[in-house]
This record gives structure tokens, C-alpha cells and sequence, in this order.
């Protein structure tokens, strides 16, 4: 076998693989597409469709949670059979027609005699579309960070940097779409920001298949003749892992209209995982591996608390931006989409400091432990919405918030971020039997997905009655979304302060892991 290294000899760039350039840009688009949709899917639900906040804040709820939880199978898939190469092809291509097909906007929703009447069959597309990206999210997403990885020999210095690197694009996707897609749809038409979306994920998968060769073998199948092995129906394997995907799309499509199931879904998963690990932590454990496992545990049911506050943002701070806040910035008027960008930006800006801190206090031995990192991340998302509460308390003479406050909370919950996130997936490495350590990062996959479900109850506590998709009052609008934001700020800070205090014993079940 010809080595990459023969046949492209100069296939480095900046000094790492030419490859990771090839996952940089497919994800970077892949970004820009999701994230281009996800802060116009409320508004247009609301706004277009004339859903109510509660009915919107349903699909949003599911779609995300379902988001979150397919890459568990996708990465599962792909590790087992497909190789990353094929998973994110295959799962490209789900995403391309999906975001495309969103850009279907059918006739727009109208009043007739007191009701609303809607264009099923545009909205039926709608679903599907949406069922589309979830599957395909669930190819990609966990299999182009894996690839990245393997670019890399294990104690390769260059490593950390090519991780970095590959992040930044994540963030430059982020928050190109927010302000590019928010734009598009919120000023010439829903189709065209969703459409933009879709042409973006149709550039990263245009980048990833010509730019496979750079991969160097890394993302093929671990056993390639599995695949081709009959397994159903004279079929072989990976069509049969193909056409389960699409009989997927079908059953996500229906559980994105019976919001119930989603719940009921995502409930039963947890008591599973949850009974799992009680019998795993009792019956196969040793004490250090027990209390490490038990702190692993409550890290990531504490995710949840904070999850649910931070994804807030494309829920009810995205509808706070567009009905009761002066979207007014520095002499520009930005989209309540646009305001999405914000966490993008405020990495942008905090993440070279943070890194910078983190490794200044290591060397002074100063360093916060992984609990108390999580406990000042947590407190930072309740601050974000006690900034916006203040805000709230001094609106101006029509009656809406200055934009500022919504800069502020997108701040504080990013540095919040920064605190927890990046932390969290080395807890998981590092804290987990070796033998279950997939198991704890689908566990907490799964605690996110739950988080985005809750994220959207949470948002319907402040649902607001509307008239053709606009408030009828703002003081009343802003009254709502005051109340909740104070609940939030005293959650987050409340389960800030829980963790905090609990740091000590943590710590000390760690036994010797930081």
C-alpha cells in the first residue's frame, strides 16, 4: 500500500497535516449551516407558520435533543463499520438536502375567521427537512473530530495546536451564519437564510470529498470486508447501515410532530444509562474506580443545569431579542438572529485569555479542580440572565431593552462556557473506567440532549400570546420574560454555589485526578 506520505510529499500546511485543513473547512460549513437554521428556526415558526411559543418551543425542544443524542449512534457506526470517511459523506449529504429543504417555505400562515390556517403540506416538508439534519448531524458531527485526532500520533506535540485550530473554524461557522443566515432570512425572506445555510453545507461536503486523499487512510474502515458481508435480505452491511438511517429519517420525522415520544424517549434512555451505571458502580468496581465514577457522574448531571440555562439562546433570548429589546448596536440595527453570533465572537476573544490563565495558575499550583471550574461556569450562566434581568429594569421610553444587556449576558454565559465545556470531555477520558469510558461519553451526549429538551420547557414558562406572530403588548412580553430570566439567574447561581461547596468531597473522590 502506497503510503499518503509517498504520494503527497509536501501534504503538510503551516507546519500540520493537510488534512486538517480538509475537516476544518467541511466543518466550518457544517457550522455555518446548522447554526445558520438554528437561530431562525423560533421566528420563523412564530412569525411565518403563526405556531404559538409553546407549539415552536416543542419542535425546537425535540429537534435539539435529537440533535444531540444521534452522534452517540453515528460515532458508534462508524468506529464499528463505516470508517469516518463514509459516515460523514453519507451524513453530508442527509444535511445538504435538509437545510435545502427547509428553504420551502409554502404559503405563509393567515387568519381566517378567527383561526389559523397554515400550508400542511409546506410544513410536513418543513418536518421532514428537519429529520434530514438530525440524522445526517449524527453521521458527521462525532466522526470529523475523530478524524482530526488520528491525523496525529498519540504524542504528537503538534496535536493540542491542530485541535485548536480545527475549533476555530467551528467558530468561524458559527458566527459567519449567525450574521450572514439571520440577515438573509430575517430581512429578504426565510427561504434565502435557510437556503444559504443549505449552500454552505453543500461547499463543506464539496471540500470534504475532494479533499479526501489528504486524509492519509486515517478515516477508512477498521475492517472493510464486514461491509461488503450479507447480513439482511441477500443485502450487505453497509447498505443495510444506510438504508436503517433513512428508515430513521422516517421515524424522526413523525417523533418531531409527538413531542410526547421525545420525552418519553429521552426519559427512558436515562433511566437506562442511569440503572446501568448504579449496577456497573456496585458490582464491577473497586473503591478508587467507584468514587471516580460517582464524580464523573455528578459533573454530568450537573451539565444539565447548565446546558439548559446556555442554550437559552436560540429559546427564549432569541424571542426576548426580537419582541422587547432594541436591537440597535453601535449605530447598527443587527436581526434578533444576528444576535446569535455573540458566543462565536466572545470565544473569539476570551478563549486565548482563559488558556492563557489556565496554564499561569497551573504553574503557580493555583489551578482550579474540574468541580470548582464546573461550579464557576454554571454561576456564570445565571449571572448572564441576571444581566439581562437589570437590563429589563430600566427599559427605555417604548418600552424595550437596550442591546447592550444581551451582550453582556452572551459574555458572561461564553466565559461561563469556557470555564466548563472544555473541561468536560477530559473529565470523561480521565474519570471513567477505562472499560466504559464510551459509555460515559454517550452519557454525556445524553445529558446534553435532556438539557436541550429542558432548555425549551424552560422557555415556554415565559410563552407569550401573539397576533400574527407580533406581542400584543411589550410591557406585558417583557414582564414574562423578566420573571423567568430572574428564575434562571437564581438556578444557575443556587447550582453554582451546590457544586462549589461540594468541590472538597469531589476532589477528594477523585483521588489524585485534577
Amino acid at each position: 500500500m502506497t503510503t499518503a506520505t509517498a504520494t503527497f510529499p509536501d501534504s503538510t500546511i503551516l507546519g500540520h497535516p493537510a488534512g486538517l485543513f480538509i475537516c476544518f473547512a467541511t466543518e466550518m460549513w457544517e457550522r455555518f449551516s446548522f447554526y445558520g437554521m438554528k437561530f431562525l428556526l423560533l421566528l420563523y415558526l412564530t412569525k411565518y407558520h403563526l405556531f404559538t411559543d409553546r407549539m415552536a418551543l416543542d419542535v425546537l425542544g425535540g429537534y435539539a435533543a435529537m440533535v444531540y443524542a444521534m452522534p452517540v449512534i453515528g460515532g458508534l457506526l462508524a468506529d464499528r463499520y463505516l470508517g469516518m470517511r463514509k459516515a460523514v459523506v453519507f451524513g453530508g449529504s442527509l444535511l445538504v438536502l435538509g437545510h435545502l429543504g427547509m428553504a420551502v417555505e409554502g404559503e405563509q400562515a393567515s387568519m381566517v375567521n378567527g383561526a389559523v390556517v397554515r400550508d400542511t403540506g409546506a410544513q410536513q416538508v418543513f418536518y421532514f427537512s428537519l429529520a434530514l439534519i438530525v440524522i445526517g448531524v449524527g453521521f458527521l458531527k462525532p466522526n470529523i473530530s475523530t478524524i482530526v485526532g488520528r491525523l496525529y500520533e498519540e504524542n504528537d506535540p503538534r496535536r493540542d495546536a491542530g485541535f485548536t485550530i480545527f475549533y476555530m473554524g467551528i467558530n468561524i461557522g458559527a458566527f459567519g451564519a449567525a450574521l450572514f443566515c439571520g440577515y438573509l432570512g430575517e430581512t429578504f425572506g426565510w427561504a434565502y437564510g435557510f437556503g444559504a445555510a443549505g449552500i454552505g453545507m453543500l461547499f463543506g461536503l464539496a471540500t470534504f470529498l475532494w479533499g479526501q486523499k489528504y486524509l492519509q487512510g486515517h478515516a477508512e474502515p477498521n475492517n472493510p470486508a464486514l461491509l461488503v458481508e450479507k447480513v439482511f435480505a441477500g443485502i450487505n452491511r453497509e447498505m443495510v447501515i444506510y438504508l436503517s438511517a433513512i428508515v430513521a429519517v422516517f421515524a424522526v420525522w413523525q417523533m418531531l410532530q409527538f413531542h410526547a415520544v421525545v420525552e418519553a424517549t429521552l426519559n427512558i434512555m436515562s433511566l437506562a444509562v442511569l440503572a446501568g451505571l448504579t449496577w456497573f458502580l456496585t458490582t464491577q468496581c473497586n473503591k478508587v474506580e467507584r468514587e471516580r465514577m460517582i464524580v464523573l457522574m455528578v459533573l454530568t448531571m450537573s451539565t444539565v443545569v447548565f446546558w439548559a440555562l446556555f442554550e437559552q439562546s436560540a429559546a427564549s433570548m432569541t424571542l426576548f431579542a426580537d419582541r422587547v429589546m432594541d436591537r440597535e448596536l453601535l449605530g447598527v440595527e443587527l436581526t434578533a438572529a444576528q444576535y446569535g453570533s455573540m458566543n462565536a465572537l466572545f470565544i473569539f476573544l476570551l478563549a486565548p485569555g482563559f488558556a492563557w490563565m489556565w496554564t499561569r495558575l497551573a504553574r503557580a499550583n493555583l489551578e482550579p479542580s474540574t468541580p470548582v471550574k464546573f461550579a464557576l461556569g454554571i454561576a456564570q450562566a445565571g449571572l448572564g440572565f441576571g444581566a439581562l434581568v437589570l437590563g429589563a429594569s430600566m427599559p427605555d421610553a417604548s418600552g424595550k431593552v437596550a442591546a447592550i444587556w444581551m451582550v453582556l449576558a452572551y459574555m458572561l454565559h461564553t466565559s461561563g462556557e469556557l470555564c466548563l465545556s472544555p473541561v468536560g470531555l477530559s473529565a470523561v477520558t480521565k474519570l471513567a473506567v477505562p472499560r466504559v469510558v464510551g459509555v460515559m461519553m454517550g452519557a454525556w451526549f445524553l445529558a446534553t440532549a435532556y438539557s436541550e429538551f429542558i432548555a425549551a420547557q424552560l422557555a415556554k414558562l415565559a410563552a407569550v400570546d401573539t397576533v400574527a406572530g407580533e406581542v400584543a403588548s411589550v410591557s406585558a412580553a417583557l414582564a414574562n420574560y423578566t420573571s423567568l430570566f430572574q428564575d434562571l439567574m437564581w438556578v444557575g447561581l443556587g447550582a453554582g454555589a451546590v457544586v462549589l461547596v461540594a468541590s472538597p468531597f469531589l476532589r477528594k473522590l477523585m483521588h489524585g485526578i485534577h
